[in-house]
């Protein structure tokens, strides 16, 4: 398994780039200590690569997941999704255990 975006994630993620004028960085999908369920998903632009990071090419966004993030995360599929006038991402994660109701944290 490994990390996935769906077709609406990853032209989101590109435009992202786009507007931001942004080059040379890649999306890093991460996880950290905290939120209402225990753990709480991170996504962010960056540049610097560790020396644990898990690389990723997904239809031609460069995706990176520390070693211990991506314990989590292996099997995560990233979504964009659209309700109404507003949109996000969200995490679509099968080792989750349970998730909270704002969707960005969760329990493994």
């Amino acid at each position: 398994m490994a990390l996935a975006l769906t077709e609406k994630a990853t032209q989101q993620v590109k435009k992202l780039l786009e507007d931001q004028n942004l080059h040379g960085v890649f999306l890093r999908m991460g996880v950290k200590g905290g939120g209402c369920s225990g753990l709480s998903y991170s996504l962010e632009f960056d540049s610097e690569l560790g020396p644990h990071d898990k690389k990723f090419d997904i239809d031609g966004v460069a995706v990176v997941c520390d070693a211990k993030s991506y314990l989590y995360l292996n099997g995560t599929t990233l979504d964009y999704v659209t309700e109404g006038l507003q949109g996000g991402f969200t995490f679509n994660n099968p080792q989750a255990k349970s998730s909270c109701g704002c969707g960005t944290s969760f329990s493994a």
